[in-house]
């Protein structure tokens, strides 16, 4: 017996693996699909007959598997029937019949039930009615699978059934974030993926209208046009899961990173100056997950409104052209889309200016949807659609208008721009969204802070956007930031040109397609400006603005840039990168409204004035900061706040000759990090240590400033981010940073460095280049090192060392992480940076040390 099934086993494995081999020359989802199914019928049903199963049960497939498509490794569902009061024999036989499967390396996921049994399982729960409707007899007694038939098209509520596919289908979308444009979305379960498709053939069997596309179009609830799109689009997705789950060797329906390249090159995607295989690979699913969604979100409303015809209509006219019904936008004639195309964006206006309608009536959004084709380039040169276009951004509910556009695939029509980065991966570690979800997501944040009832997320940008003339070209910079991504070369550069051009032809005045260009062209200076230079620096503010220029530009500049940064991922926004933005703006606005002059004298007597008032708040005594500011520099008062400057001397005016090493450390005001203060006399590879020190204990470090007193001492400032996982109380941390680094610095000795840690999986599969660039400041005092990698533990420990090694000292240094990219930026001296072959060595070592 056993010898007979290793046999099986080893023909039904040479079986399946023709059929794979088979499957790389025709590369048909379906014949391969129902070949496995065919398959594995053939092997349960031998199994069963040779266990002398006979008539005594029925063994069903369902699920996957009762649709005649099992994938490579989905699991086996199977039902095995028993009548009522089966004997024991009938259930050994069934024990026997499951553990040969798995003898035979089938894994099997079985039920054993009466019809009863079936009945009252399914009645309780949706996803056994929905398994039960796709069975299908493999062996056994049919008559009793006739019964269970019957019995569940008697019993089954077609109605409660609807409702709760629907239900199931929107709590499955919110899993996902209700977005196709995940990163790693799954083939199966993410919106616009088989599931979708799978829940339309379900409706469609239970209300009566059949279980394929085909019977869909013969009773008119699909066109044939609509149904080549769809097949179309779930050969690709089958095609996808096929492959994957033979590339995985297992049943892995996640697009994980892990595959996404080795997938694409199988499919016959090579990387381009632009965009890497996988991109390219991706955006053929998120193209086939987008038109699933569309037609989904046709066809479900067509669906219930056929089914449910008899409900009544509640109907109001609102002009000529439109009216509701129950709740629903509708036209009067279907044919207007085509006969006058300009209706197309009334349509969507009209249902902008009444939010209180759910969406477009079934018949109304299947006209809209067939009706695409009518915007052509004489549609998008028409005066009056210009308009109409340029006044969905002047109204209310922009946002849920425009990603309307998106799903339907109208804005891609209207803007082919646009059209081409709908789907596009961004494989650069911190977006989570493709472009043109991001880029709807930019424009959601602007609008959000327009909002009333959002007025207390981000209560200084509301009244900014609030008090800005025309936020119509906020929203318009917004979609066209990133337009241009994807196509190589600096796609602010190219944007601006898709700006411009846009401006013009929908007669924006000169100033106005100015400031939107700018917008384009500028709209990561801001940022980074705050992250990679010294934002209190009164020269840096110089320099920001004189490119800024204008308060208005100031305004528009900084709400963009914040809707920007907090558009990529939730997870790349924090208090600190607001708390730098909000400075600098701050900041800025100050210079502007002075007539653009510099005058570090007042600038510096106004910080010391600030930082004294603080002082005397804590009741510190007039003049005692007078001992530690002796010992310090103009540097120092212009590189920190007032609010450092008071903390600083508040700490150490007792202790400005210490020969111990002074640490204190402080809850940040935004409270998502700690400050660090550090004053010791000054030592060799001080810097370095601390990092070290910072690595080991899993402290990210987001900014330093280094200093060192007339007097040789050390005065270094750090702004941490404290571990993810930490759920301590926050004084716990506080008296370890502040005992632990002082202990550190006491022992001195060998640095110890931070223990390799593991390296993110994105970046694994999509490595940054390093890149080093060494160049000396606008003053040439210092040097600037800057720096982009792939974020590791302990990188920062190894970077320092390396800098350590030149004999080259650390004036401050601005992390900046975002997701799994870091760029950070030093100001340095040494006596190195003059020799240009030093140079060129330290540029090679650190690039070997970014690729480690």
């Amino acid at each position: 017996m056993a010898h007979a099934l290793t046999a099986r086993r080893q023909a039904l494995q040479t079986a399946r693996d023709a059929l794979f081999a088979a499957w790389r020359e025709h590369g048909d989802p379906q014949t391969l699909l129902s070949s496995l199914s065919g398959l594995v019928d053939t092997e349960i049903a031998a199994l069963w007959q040779d266990g002398g199963g006979g008539e005594s049960a029925a063994l069903l497939a369902v699920g996957g598997y009762g649709r005649g498509q099992l994938f490579p490794h989905s699991d086996i569902d199977l039902l095995i029937l028993l009548p009522d009061n089966a004997p024991r024999a009938v259930l050994e036989k069934a024990e026997v019949l499951i553990g040969q499967m798995w003898d035979l390396g089938l894994e099997v996921g079985h039920s054993v039930r009466t019809v009863d049994e079936c009945l009252k399982e399914a009645e309780g729960d949706i996803t056994v009615a929905t398994t039960l409707l796709e069975h299908r007899l493999i062996a056994g007694n049919a008559a009793l699978q006739q019964v269970l038939a019957a019995s569940l098209a008697r019993e089954l509520d077609p109605v409660a059934f609807v409702e709760g596919k629907q239900l199931e289908q929107q709590q499955r979308h919110n899993r996902f974030f209700g977005v196709t444009n995940n990163l790693e979305p799954n083939l199966k379960e993410s919106p616009g993926g088989l599931r979708d498709l799978h829940t339309l053939l379900w409706i469609s069997k239970a209300t009566g209208f059949g279980d394929s596309w085909d019977a869909l179009t013969e009773d008119d609830i699909l066109t044939r046009a609509e149904a080549r799109l769809i097949r179309r689009s779930e050969r690709t997705l089958q095609r996808l899961r096929i492959d994957l789950h033979l590339l995985a060797k297992r049943r892995e329906d996640r697009l994980l990173f892990d595959f996404q390249q080795p997938l694409a090159r199988l499919w016959g995607f090579e990387d381009t100056n632009a965009r890497r295989a996988s991109e390219l690979l991706m955006h053929e699913f998120y193209r086939a997950a987008r038109t699933v969604g569309q037609l989904n979100g046709v066809l479900l409303p067509n669906l219930r409104a056929r089914f449910f015809s008899q409900l009544p209509r509640l109907t109001q006219s609102l002009d000529e052209h439109f009216y509701t019904v129950n709740g629903m936008l509708s036209v009067y004639k279907s044919e207007i889309f085509r006969e006058r195309p300009s209706t197309i964006f009334e349509a969507f206006l009209m249902l902008q200016r009444h939010p209180e309608l759910t969406g477009f009536a079934p018949r109304t959004l299947r006209a809209l949807w067939n009706a695409r084709s009518r915007i052509n380039e004489r549609f998008r040169h028409d005066k009056t659609n210009r308009a109409l276009f340029m006044q969905l951004f002047r109204e209310p509910g922009l946002t849920r208008t425009l990603r309307r556009m998106n799903l339907y695939g109208v804005l891609g029509k209207y803007l082919p721009a646009f059209g081409r980065i709908v789907g596009q991966m961004q494989h650069d570690l911190f977006h989570v969204y493709t472009v043109d979800e991001h880029i709807l997501m930019v424009v959601r944040n602007l609008r959000r802070f327009a909002v009333p009832a959002f007025n207390h997320e981000y209560p200084f940008l509301s009244r900014l956007i609030n008090d800005f003339d025309k936020p119509e070209l906020l929203y318009l910079a917004g979609l066209f930031h990133d337009i241009a991504k994807g196509r190589g070369g600096d796609h602010s550069q190219l944007g601006r040109l898709d700006a411009r051009e846009f401006c013009i032809a929908h007669g924006l005045t000169d100033d106005d397609t100015e400031l939107v260009v700018w917008l384009v062209q500028e709209h990561l200076t801001m940022s980074a400006t705050a992250q990679k230079e010294d934002i209190y620096d009164p020269e840096t503010v110089g320099r920001f603005a004189d490119k800024v220029a204008t308060p208005r530009r100031l305004a528009a500049l900084y709400l963009l840039t914040v809707a920007d940064i907090r558009g990529t991922s939730p997870k790349v926004w924090n208090a600190w990168k607001a708390k730098l933005l909000e400075d600098l703006y701050h900041a800025t606005l100050k210079q502007l409204m002075r007539g653009g002059e510099l005058d570090l004298d007042s600038e510096l007597e106004e910080r010391k004035t600030q930082a004294r008032a603080l002082l005397r708040l804590f009741a510190v005594p007039a003049g005692v900061e007078d001992k530690l500011w002796s010992e310090l520099d103009t540097v120092y008062f212009l590189r920190h706040e007032a609010k450092e400057i008071a903390w600083h001397a508040r700490l150490l005016n007792r202790f400005v000759a210490s020969a111990e090493p002074i640490v204190r450390a402080r809850l940040s005001e935004d409270k998502e990090g700690v400050q660090v203060l550090v004053y010791t006399p000054d030592q060799p590879a001080l810097f370095a240590r601390l990092c070290a020190f910072f690595g080991r204990t899993r402290y990210s470090i987001a900014d330093a400033k280094v200093y060192t007193t007339r007097h040789g001492y050390a005065l270094d400032t750090f702004h941490v981010f404290i571990p993810e996982h930490h759920d301590g109380d926050y004084r716990d941390l506080i008296s370890f940073i502040e005992f632990e680094l002082s202990a550190c610095l006491k022992r001195g000795g060998e640095i110890e460095m931070p223990p390799p840690g593991r390296v993110n999986r994105m970046l694994r599969h999509f490595p940054i280049t390093p890149q080093v660039v060494i160049r000396s400041d606008d003053r040439e005092n210092y040097f600037v090192l800057s720096l982009v990698a792939g974020d590791q533990p302990g990188l920062l420990a190894r970077i320092t060392q390396i800098l350590t090694r030149y004999g080259l000292s650390v004036q401050s240094a601005k992390i900046m992480t975002l997701g799994s990219r870091v760029e950070d930026s030093f100001l340095l001296s040494g006596d190195a940076l003059s020799d240009g072959k030093a140079v060129l060595a330290l540029e090679a070592d650190l690039i070997e040390e970014l690729k480690a």
